[in-house]
C-alpha cells in the first residue's frame, strides 16, 4: 500500500551503515564469519558486475553459525547509532515526513535494533521494507529473500510507485545510503545521500550518477530541511551532478 500522496516528501534510507555507524550484517560476517579479508573480496566481485549481491550476501551470511537469537543480541550490543538519525527521525514525524527503511537485511534484527537505538516509537512508525529469516528449532537460521532479483531485494521497486505517480500527487523523493545494497536506488530518486568513503560513491562516479555526500545524519537533516521548507531547491542540493566532466 503506497503512503498517502498528500505528504510533501518520503525520505527512503538503506539502515546497514547509513542509520547505523556499523554494517550489522557485515559486522557479524568480519567477527563471528568468515571475516574482512574475504568480505571485502566479494564486495569488489559484486562492483566489477563478476557476482550479484544475492549470491555474496548469503555466502557472507551462511559463514555464520551463531544461533540467530544470540545473534540479535550480538548486534544490539555493539551496533551504535548515527549521532543524527534521532534528532531526523523526530524532526520528519513531526514535520509528516514519512521516513521508510529500505534494507537488503533482515527485518527482524533492524526492528530489534530499532527499538534498542531509537525507541519503541520509532520502531512502530518507521517502517522497514527488507528480507525475512527463516529460523529453526534449533537456531540455526537462513535469510529468506524478499524476491527474485540478483539483489535479493531490489531496492528499486519500493521507490518506483512513488516516482510514477501524477506530478501533482508526486511526493519529493529522498534516498541515503552508502554501500553494494543500494545500487538498484541509486538511479531511483530526486535526490541520492551517498556515505563518504564508501562504496556507492564509487558506483556512482562510476555511472555518472548525481549524488549528495553526508558524513552523518545531520548532513541530510539539513538538506531534507532546507528543501522542504522551500529555503533551497533540489536541483541546488545536489553537490556532484556532472561526474564525468570532474
Amino acid at each position: 500500500m503506497l503512503i498517502a500522496p498528500t505528504v510533501k516528501a518520503i525520505v527512503f534510507t538503506d539502515w546497514d551503515g547509513t542509520v547505523t555507524l556499523q554494517d550489522s550484517n557485515d559486522f557479524m560476517t568480519d567477527n563471528i564469519g568468515f571475516g574482512e579479508k574475504r568480505r571485502r573480496e566479494l564486495n569488489i566481485e559484486v562492483l566489477q558486475g563478476r557476482w550479484t549481491f544475492r549470491d555474496a550476501f548469503r555466502d557472507m551470511l551462511d559463514s555464520v553459525h551463531k544461533p540467530f537469537p544470540e545473534c540479535i543480541e550480538y548486534l544490539k550490543e555493539n551496533i551504535q547509532l548515527d549521532p543524527g538519525f534521532a534528532d531526523f527521525y523526530k524532526w520528519a514525524k513531526e514535520a509528516g515526513i514519512p521516513v521508510v527503511v529500505v534494507s537488503s537485511g533482515m527485518k527482524p534484527i533492524i526492528h530489534a535494533l530499532l527499538v534498542k537505538l531509537v525507541g519503541q516509537d520509532a520502531a512502530n512508525n518507521i517502517e522497514i521494507v527488507a528480507n525475512d529469516v527463516k529460523v529453526n528449532d534449533d537456531g540455526s537460521w537462513a535469510i529468506v529473500y524478499r524476491d527474485e532479483s540478483g539483489f535479493g531485494h531490489d531496492k528499486s521497486r519500493a521507490i518506483k510507485p512513488y516516482a510514477e505517480l501524477p506530478k501533482e500527487e508526486r511526493p519529493m523523493l529522498f534516498y541515503a545510503g552508502d554501500g553494494v545494497s543500494d545500487l538498484s536506488a541509486a538511479r531511483e530518486t530526486d535526490l541520492l545521500f551517498a556515505k563518504a568513503g564508501r562504496d556507492l560513491i564509487t558506483y556512482c562516479e562510476r555511472e555518472g550518477l548525481p549524488y549528495t555526500v553526508f558524513h552523518t545524519y545531520t548532513d541530510i537533516h539539513d538538506k531534507v530541511k532546507a528543501i522542504v521548507n522551500g529555503e533551497i531547491t533540489l536541483e541546488s542540493a545536489i553537490e556532484n551532478e556532472n561526474i564525468e566532466a570532474l
